[in-house]
């Protein structure tokens, strides 16, 4: 009996044995996945709670025009937190926080006494200025930090206003390319992390550790900020003179899809866009507003009728009454009585409605809305913009006899500015539509390198190169001889075409004395390398006609930007038909080397500023072959 009990006692020695051996080794191994795999992930968890982050915001990709002008930069506005734990005197940091920062001490007492780890003081507290930061980091207050920060800054003021948009507090992007580009230029956060117990002290035995943040990346644009200058002047000016309900003006490359320069009235001020009701600032317009195109319109019915050989603008003749009968409809001529006989060519010269219904009914239902389908419109450009619209086109189950006839010469349809550059420039660049665009690359903030550009993005061949330039020549011969003069530039070869076009009031009809007027050109007119287009939204105190108020402002705009971007002028062109009141220019005579005695008969229909002593000319200015107008004044330097 004993010796049982031995055994039995052994037994249970050894099981007891095996099973805290087996225990021992589940706490060791469990003690081991913890110390070896499980480690780096407590110890962050450890310091995740230790941890308070003072956050640092990147810097926002600047915004550039195409020459590397700043068109958006960025200011320091750095930003004050608290960490409440850490503040000894409440009462007191309270007062000083709301001395600096212009706000109650009352609220000011309720951040620094929140019960939270970190508190950003806002909005007093944010974007706030160098000085009002210095003053806090003077006082050296406990659990009082500042935090880098910056704001977005204009240079221009309202330059540009609607294509650049605006950003928010936070450095978010809110509107236009500062919203459509956001998640580059943004950039990403950084921050200071240091380390407390769990009352807010400080943990002196652990180092603070620093994320720098990573800037956003820079936007180079299509923009060319000399001729955005000039456009922005340019409406300025249209402004003060004719109080307009609104204008737009655009300037594309027509080879490539390029925005050269891009603007709308009214504008605003990016930084003070609070200011502005926001029907101005949500607003593009050259790529939002929608409105019937008027006789710009006509250039697609011509290039349709063209391309399908329906016309041969000098042979084929058009007898024009004054108005046309279409299915019971009486449609008419902009001029009271008709232009009477003449050939195609000048009823594109003239503007003529009843010619451009003969051509839309020569090219045929199917035929002329095709070719509007093929231009682009009832659809959008894809230009790389917020807000662009569509326009609105007929449904082609209800296009009938007068349908036809009044969109042929742009009445009846919908469409949006951008849709009208891109279709003219398609018409005048040898056929090819291209898509627009106004993001040129994105470089490296640091750099400068490129780190991606755009490409100009070929949609489709619209037309031959053949027909093509008959357009261009056609549009030449409209502003040397027709209705679009207004534009004409002495020394350069500009065609284009005018629009009038009437605004429809909300009771769904035509209103009276109130057109929106524009012009739409391009130049060189042999080989194009800028179109313009310009709309003037029920010009004040003038006659409403686009050959009148839209087409000399972008024949100013035309002028400039060709010579600002050094396009050479040319002598081949047309000669520009003058009408009454119109004076023609005088051109310049070389008088260098003239005796002085002879200036005044040689210069009779101009000024002579003489300055220098000496019998003969030795320099002057303008050169001579300039055309200038009729009592201009020449200097002249006189020497022997």
């Amino acid at each position: 009996m004993k010796r049982v009990s031995q055994v039995i006692v052994r037994k249970r020695l050894v099981t007891v044995f095996l099973v805290g051996m087996v225990i021992f080794m589940v706490i060791a191994g469990r003690l081991g996945y913890v110390q070896f795999v499980l480690s780096d992930f407590l110890i962050n968890k450890a310091e995740e709670s230790w941890s308070r982050d003072i956050t640092f915001e990147p810097e926002r990709g600047k915004i550039l025009d195409a020459n590397g002008e700043v068109l958006v930069g960025n200011q320091s506005a750095p930003t004050v937190m608290v960490v409440p734990r850490q503040i000894k005197d409440p009462k007191a940091t309270a007062e000083q926080l709301a001395q600096i920062l212009n706000m109650s001490e009352e609220k000011a007492y309720k951040h620094v006494t929140k019960k939270i780890s970190i508190e950003k003081i806002h909005p007093e507290g944010r974007k706030i200025s160098e000085e009002q930061a210095e003053a806090i980091q003077s006082l050296a207050m406990p659990g009082v930090y500042i935090a880098e920060d910056s704001e977005r800054y204009y240079p221009h003021g309202a330059f540009l206003s609607h294509v650049l948009g605006f950003s928010g507090i936070d450095n978010q992007g809110l509107l236009g390319l500062e919203a459509y580009y956001d998640d580059q230029l943004k950039g990403e956060k950084g921050a200071l992390s240091f380390f407390s117990d769990a009352k807010g002290k400080r943990m002196p035995d652990m180092a603070d550790t620093y994320t720098p943040p990573v800037d956003g990346e820079n936007l180079q644009l299509t923009i060319d900020y000399r001729v955005q200058s000039i456009v922005e002047r340019e409406l300025d000016l249209a402004q003060a003179k004719y109080n307009p309900d609104g204008a737009v003006a655009i300037v594309v490359d027509p080879k490539t899809g390029k925005v050269v320069a891009m603007a709308s009235r009214p504008n605003f001020d990016p930084a003070n866009y609070q200011e502005v009701k926001p029907s101005v600032y949500n607003r593009n317009l050259p790529v939002w507003s929608t409105y019937e195109p008027g006789s710009t319109f006509k250039i697609i019915t011509l290039a349709a009728a063209l391309e399908e050989n329906k016309v041969d603008l000098e042979k084929d003749q058009f007898f024009d009454s004054g108005a046309v009968k279409v299915d019971g409809a009486t449609l008419h001529c902009w001029k009271r009585g008709g232009h009477g006989s003449e050939s195609f060519l000048e009823v594109v010269q003239n503007s003529c409605n009843p010619g451009f219904v003969e051509l839309g009914q020569r090219l045929g239902k199917d035929k002329l809305f095709e070719y509007i389908d093929r231009f682009g419109f009832g659809q959008k450009t894809g230009i790389d913009l917020e807000g662009e619209g569509k326009g609105i086109l007929f449904n082609p189950d209800k296009i009938g006899a007068v349908e036809q006839a009044t969109t042929a010469f742009g009445q009846g349809v919908s469409v949006t500015p951008i849709q009208q550059v891109m279709a003219v420039a398609a018409a005048v660049n040898g056929g090819y539509y291209y898509e627009p665009y106004v993001r040129q690359a994105w470089l490296d903030p640091l750099t400068g390198k490129v780190l991606d550009k755009n490409e100009p993005k070929l949609q489709r061949r619209v037309i031959s190169e053949e027909t093509s330039k008959k357009v261009r020549e056609a549009l030449e011969s409209v502003v040397a001889q027709g209705t679009g003069r207004g534009a004409y530039v002495e020394g350069y070869r500009v065609g284009g075409k005018t629009g009038t076009a009437q605004k429809v009031g909300p009771d769904g009809k035509y209103m009276t004395d109130n057109h929106i007027v524009s012009f739409i050109g391009f130049a060189p007119a042999n080989d194009p390398q800028l179109v313009v287009y310009l709309a003037i939204d029920n010009p004040k105190n003038t006659v409403q006609f686009g050959g009148v108020v839209a087409a000399p402002i972008v024949g100013s705009i035309m002028g400039d930007s060709l010579r600002t971007l050094g396009v050479k002028p040319s002598k081949d062109g047309l000669e520009k038909e003058y009408a009454w009141p119109e004076e023609p220019l005088v051109e310049v005579p070389n008088v260098t080397g003239m005796e002085k005695k002879d200036l005044t008969q040689m210069l009779a229909d101009l000024k002579v500023d003489a300055s220098g002593k000496g019998d003969k000319v030795i320099t002057q200015a303008p050169a001579a072959g300039v055309k200038v107008k009729s009592g201009s004044t020449i200097r002249v330097f006189l020497g022997n």
